[in-house]
């Protein structure tokens, strides 16, 4: 049962709410948590989790396929989608129930319903004039974002966003994905593969647009050898939902699928969250505006995650939290580096990256160099049958900085953290091209591209 008053209320339970709502716990601040649908927020229950777990079936589907180039003979598998809904459902269930378990391991109390602020910096649960007012000293906003329709639509029928679209029920038979970002390349990766017939939609030159160009490139390259058709510099318009299938116009040719999914951007869920009566400020961008401690400016509230400027990452919510109540606790904290954040793209290739890509680097003003290795040039590559993928550094050369990693190809997801926290760690890309790295490993595919970035490459 609710109390009447706590040092810390959590509104929204993602992986930016639930880690802070541990955190204020492990601080010793009476917690609660409210949350308005599924604890685990949108990124465990329908984005983030579920679509990994798609994902890695394309991914054992794909390894099947290719056992052959292995010495192994097996027959031609079949996908039997409801058994990977189930899965997925499980996968889910599993690790919606450990933050369930976590919340219970700390004494957080979860409260379920919809809360707001109010101006006095305390929450409302339930409707804005008739609901219960619970008292806090401190408030942390963490409700995540929700789908953004392109101009010209509106989702229903088969026109879906992102969390539907790792929801289906049955295999589509043709998808059609707007927005060939992180979650609408990682949509088309996985149902490609597993066998829908998958048209991938960007109206800027290149997929994977916000990534290094040379990462684009090869990342439409794979995309392309899963039979996924790639339409780039194109709109889609003239959207019309039947009960069979989708119609649309692109580039001035008609074309149908039996789902239009929308992963072309995503706007922050501040409906109802009482932002406007609490006169919470709102930057420019239409998100919430909050210091380097994600304070707002009403005294006591922060908000974090996909309410405030910075990139739509759970990892970088999750941070953001433990900041957040960490300051509120009077502990010393520092402002997050949003561009040292890494990005991962689940789809195949992988692609794994931080910081700034070569043109970005180039226009900053900085002396850039840049190192490059192909995985084929190290014997990991070749062992694990990715010779195509690439590690590129970007490093400021007079003094050896290192600006930004960028790689594509086998595990690119895992391997981007190592340039990552040499980065954190104020170490260069010399640095990273002599510490000794396994052997044979797909690392030391990182090693040669920051030796290459230092003049002295040596398998390449």
């Amino acid at each position: 049962m609710a109390r009447s008053s706590y040092d810390c209320i959590v509104i929204g339970s993602g992986p930016g709410g639930y880690v802070a709502a541990v955190r204020a716990a492990q601080l010793e601040m009476s917690t609660a948590v409210v949350e308005k649908d599924a604890i685990g927020g949108r990124c465990l229950n329908y984005a983030c989790i579920p679509a990994k777990a798609v994902l890695r079936v394309a991914d054992v589907l794909t390894e099947i396929r290719e056992a052959g180039d292995f010495g192994l003979k097996v027959s031609d598998p079949e996908v039997d989608f409801d058994a990977v809904t189930q899965r997925r459902r499980k996968v889910v269930g599993t690790l919606t129930g450990g933050v369930a378990g976590l919340m219970k391991k700390n004494g957080v109390d979860v409260i379920e319903g919809h809360g707001s602020v109010t101006d006095a910096g305390n929450v409302r649960i339930g409707g804005s004039f008739d609901g219960t007012e619970i008292e806090a000293r401190t408030v942390i906003l963490a409700t995540g974002s929700v789908k953004k329709p392109i101009p010209g639509t509106q989702f229903g029928g088969r026109v879906i966003g992102t969390e539907e679209a790792w929801a289906l029920d049955e295999l589509p038979a043709s998808l059609a994905v707007v927005g060939a970002g992180a979650s609408g390349t990682e949509i088309a990766s996985a149902y490609a593969r597993l066998g829908s017939e998958v048209h991938l939609f960007e109206g800027l030159d290149r997929v994977l647009p916000a990534e290094d160009a040379d990462v684009s490139k090869l990342a439409e390259r794979g995309f392309k050898k899963q039979g996924i058709k790639v339409h780039t510099g194109v709109f889609v318009e003239n959207v019309e939902s039947a009960e069979d299938k989708v119609t649309f116009t692109f580039g001035g040719e008609a074309a149908e699928a039996q789902w239009l999914i929308i992963a072309a951007g995503r706007e922050p869920d501040v409906e109802g969250l009482g932002l406007e009566e609490a006169a919470v400020k709102l930057g420019a961008d239409g998100l919430i505006a909050a210091d380097g401690a994600m304070r707002t400016s009403l005294s006591g509230v922060y908000a974090i995650g996909d309410l405030v400027p910075g990139p739509a990452l759970a990892h970088k919510a999750s941070d953001e939290g433990i900041i957040a109540v960490e300051d509120a606790a009077g502990l010393p904290t520092h402002p997050i580096e949003y561009v040292d954040i890494p990005r991962a793209t689940f789809c195949t290739p992988n692609v794994g990256s931080f910081g700034l890509t070569e043109e970005q680097a180039r226009e900053q003003g900085h002396d850039v160099v840049v190192g490059k290795l192909q995985y084929g040039a190290v014997g990991a590559g070749t062992v694990y049958g990715d010779r195509a993928g690439m590690v590129k550094i970007i490093g400021e050369k007079k003094y050896g900085e290192l600006l930004g990693g960028h790689i594509v190809g086998t595990r690119a997801t895992e391997l981007i953290q190592e340039l990552v926290n040499v980065r954190a760690l104020e170490g260069g890309y010399s640095e990273v091209a002599r510490i000794v790295h396994g052997h044979p490993t797909l690392s030391e595919a990182v090693m040669e591209a920051a030796r290459d970035a230092d003049g002295w490459l040596v398998h390449g």
